[in-house]
């Protein structure tokens, strides 16, 4: 989830970042404590060469497949900007409006970013390298939006516009400066930028031109090396602005075990196939924040350990308050879900009941994780362990059974016989501000997910992503 803050603030808060920055580094920071943001990886992302799509009528497209790449933290789309193209491979975040990309080949700077210091391979955009970019307008809905949430002042006025321009609306000069920030502490600046996007229509062979598609061209940022695709409901999202928010979107995530391989794809669908021949799926309502408009809730109604229900899940995991904290956040950009306290200390309380494997308190302090448990392994090969099933109950009496691995997980190649599986829950920030939950993209793999935006709801259903993948002709030989 992310706000965005006016060009008065970005030295501010840019100092502030590096003040925490150096903070961070003086302290023992849990890697896995995350929440609201994008558990980085240090995976190498290859930047693979601007595909040539055969030009269509724009008037047939209609619907869009895209891939998105598993990775060890999220899911990443590709996108192709700029005249020529070139290909930037973001992360897909339905927890953020912006879509926004690094900007310079040398003068990118990320603080706090390790990984992109050990890895040079992560994708910048080059404006000057594209005769299409331009600079966004002062008086753009984009940049007006932006602007909203911290300033009260006209953008243009911000811009140093003249008096005479003002009063006849005839004001050219570009976009302030922006500063976007992220709900687990990250910080991107930069100026919002308009450029062609080229994506995928209904088949490879089809593509779409996107003119004067406005985006962040990023030059500085903390903690947030790699680009992002907004998918919230914004004016700013990639949804929003290529006209699907009428209809909706819908991904089938693929397992863990997936990540890093380039040989196959999650299908993420846009458009009228999104939410089309959806028979088979449980559709719980899409709750409306009145603080977070533009990103996504559900209820959570009941979890179920086995055959035992959980301790009494909170009210605030189904409704708002007066001031609109609360809910539960869909968010393929957090990485595991996340529950609020007590709640979620009685849940390991139950799951510790039901479980007899001895603990492994060792890699509990390693990881961070809560629950990690010493499991058999014959010819030191994992097999399905017996652990209680979850279920998760939403609003409208939805029910969606979690595949085993999408909670406990193998932290290790097994050694002696013997692995070592962890619960990958957290607990939520003990804050009641936002939200009271996160539902996370760790526990959405191997799900069909789908946003019905025109109905407000979204649907669920157990599949074998892989397999969809290869029916989408998403597999490489």
């Amino acid at each position: 989830m992310a706000s965005s803050y006016s060009t008065t603030t970005i030295l501010l808060l840019l100092l502030i970042a590096f003040l925490s920055f150096n903070q961070t580094q003086a302290g023992n920071r849990n890697p896995n404590s995350v929440v609201l943001g994008l558990t980085r990886s240090s995976t190498s992302f290859p930047i693979p060469k601007p595909p040539k799509y055969s030009r269509k009528r724009l008037s047939e497209v209609s619907d869009m497949i895209e891939p998105l790449r598993a990775v060890t933290d999220g899911y990443l789309i590709t996108l192709n900007i700029g005249t020529p193209g070139q290909v930037i491979q973001v992360y897909m975040d339905t927890g953020s409006d912006l879509t926004w990309v690094p900007c310079g080949n040398v003068s990118f700077d990320c603080l706090d970013c390790d990984d992109y210091r050990n890895n040079k391979l992560i994708g910048t955009f080059s404006p000057t390298h594209s005769s299409s970019a331009i600079r966004d307008s002062c008086g753009s809905s984009f940049c007006i939006d932006i602007h909203s949430s911290d300033n009260s002042f006209d953008t243009c006025i911000e811009a140093g516009c003249s008096l005479s321009t003002l009063l006849k609306a005839t004001c050219s000069r570009p976009c302030p400066s922006f500063a976007y920030s992220y709900g687990e502490g990250g910080l991107v600046a930069g100026i919002l930028t308009r450029d062609n996007l080229r994506v995928h229509g209904s088949s490879p062979e089809i593509s779409k031109d996107i003119p004067r598609f406005s985006f962040g061209c990023v030059g500085s940022t903390y903690r947030e090396p790699v680009g992002i695709a907004g998918f919230g409901r914004g004016v700013l999202s990639l949804p929003s602005q290529l006209g699907f928010l009428q209809n909706g979107f819908s991904h089938c995530f693929l397992a863990f075990k997936y990540a890093n391989n380039p040989n196959i794809s999650s299908p993420l669908f846009m458009g009228d196939v999104a939410i089309s021949s959806n028979d088979n799926l449980q559709f719980t309502p899409m709750l409306r924040s009145p603080m977070f408009p533009n990103y996504y809730y559900i209820g959570l109604e009941a979890v179920t350990v086995g055959n035992i229900s959980s301790a009494e899940v909170p009210l605030n995991l189904r409704e708002f308050d007066s001031q609109g904290n609360g809910g539960m956040l869909i968010d393929s950009g957090t990485t595991y879900t996340h529950l609020p306290e007590p709640f979620y200390s009685q849940l390991l309380s139950i799951l510790q009941s039901e479980i007899t494997y001895p603990r492994a308190t060792d890699v509990e302090t390693q990881t961070g994780f809560d629950l990690c448990y010493k499991v058999p392994c014959p010819n030191n090969r994992f097999t399905d362990d017996p652990f209680p099933s979850i279920t998760f109950h939403f609003l409208n009496n939805i029910s969606l059974v979690l595949p085993q691995v999408n909670y406990f997980y193998a932290m290790s190649a097994p050694s002696n016989s013997t692995g070592v599986k962890c619960l990958l829950f957290q607990s939520m920030d003990d804050s009641n501000y936002g939200p009271a939950g996160v539902f996370g993209n760790f526990q959405q793999q191997n799900v069909k997910v789908v946003y019905d935006l025109e109905k407000e709801r979204i649907g669920f259903q157990p599949m074998d992503c892989a397999a969809a993948a290869a029916s989408q002709g998403l597999h490489k030989n």
